[in-house]
């Protein structure tokens, strides 16, 4: 069993990176959450939204966490996540009450995808969090992830006086409904997340860079297990990926051409023009390296190449939207939830 994942577009980045949301114009919230109901309709088995206070164009994002409580009563069978919730945003008690509450409102559909916060001008901006070293936010996030799991597990109030957190006789009541808690994801390949994954995590996840460093990054993962004596298979592991998926060849120079046209001239990647422009017969190494892309075919085969490395779940971020053309395709070449 493959399973795939929708991945809201709460920002629009139209622009030379061709990141995550690049043929969306202007950000709406309506647009957005209409997206995200139709994706739960179409069958994807989760929906994500990304963690930021300032990201995209003119640093506009809607709110990720406030944006999935709203998913929750909006859909009914995708589970949902946080992609990086962001420790330094929220005291890790107050995110197992909310986390909770959220879990049994939406039927036990919540996943909590922990992340330490790799983007300080945001906290810092918000005045949130200091600008503590990379390491130091790593070792806040795990020790905040266990005040989280003590609230989510212990029936007795909870005490806690750690490095970093203190609560004080701390009741989290309701429980997940999820038992004995939400699953847990933590990603990407610093050595020490890579550990805490090995200890805490029930997934990993990676965002997209290309199979061969993915290769690395899971033989990373399987050291990281080996040390601290947890079975590598215990943990499931996944890919989170941009893609653009078309009938044929033509539709997809015609959605990346549209994706060009929101770009000032000087900024047009000149390789990817000549695929656009019929003069190179497949996109350039550097999208085919970390996007899915092609047609149903071949993005069946690029999705089954990463399969063989052990990936289950799939975070996708249709670069076309708004425009549904992508997420529908997909949905229609793999099943409504089954790979």
């Amino acid at each position: 069993m493959v399973e795939f994942g929708f991945c809201l577009p709460i920002f629009a980045w139209p622009g030379p990176r061709l990141f995550r949301t690049p043929a969306y114009s202007q950000l709406d919230a309506a647009t957005t959450m209409r997206l995200g109901r139709l994706a739960d309709a179409l069958g994807y088995h989760s929906l994500w939204v990304a963690d930021h206070l300032m990201l995209g164009k003119d640093e506009a994002i809607l709110e990720g966490w406030t944006t999935l409580c709203a998913l929750a009563g909006a859909t009914r069978n995708a589970r949902l996540g946080i992609i990086h919730y962001n420790n330094a945003f929220r005291h890790p008690a107050l995110t197992a009450k909310m986390t909770a509450t959220l879990d049994q409102i939406s039927g036990g559909r919540y996943i909590h995808f922990v992340d330490y916060g790799n983007q300080p001008r945001e906290f810092l901006a918000y005045g949130l969090h200091p600008d503590d070293a990379a390491e130091d936010r790593i070792a806040q996030m795990i020790e905040g992830l266990e005040l989280t799991l003590a609230l989510w597990t212990m029936r007795e109030p909870v005490s806690f006086a750690g490095r970093h957190y203190t609560v004080s006789n701390a009741v989290c009541a309701p429980r997940p409904l999820q038992q004995p808690h939400p699953p847990i994801w933590i990603g990407e390949a610093h050595p020490l997340l890579l550990e805490a994954a090995a200890r805490y995590a029930d997934a990993w996840n990676s965002t997209p860079v290309g199979w061969h460093a993915l290769q690395q990054r899971l033989a990373d993962l399987r050291a990281a297990c080996n040390r601290v004596g947890r079975s590598y298979d215990d943990i499931a592991k996944t890919y989170e990926v941009q893609i653009l998926i078309a009938p044929d060849h033509a539709a997809l120079r015609r959605k990346l051409d549209a994706m060009l046209a929101l770009m000032p001239d000087h900024e047009r990647p000149a390789d990817l023009l000549a695929y656009v422009r019929g003069e190179a017969e497949q996109p350039p190494d550097w999208i085919r390296q970390s996007w899915l892309i092609g047609t149903p075919e071949e993005v069946q085969a690029q999705i089954r190449h990463f399969v063989s490395l052990g990936i289950t779940h799939f975070m996708l971020w249709f670069v076309d939207a708004p425009d549904e053309g992508g997420m529908r395709l997909f949905a229609q070449t793999w099943g409504s939830r089954e790979a």
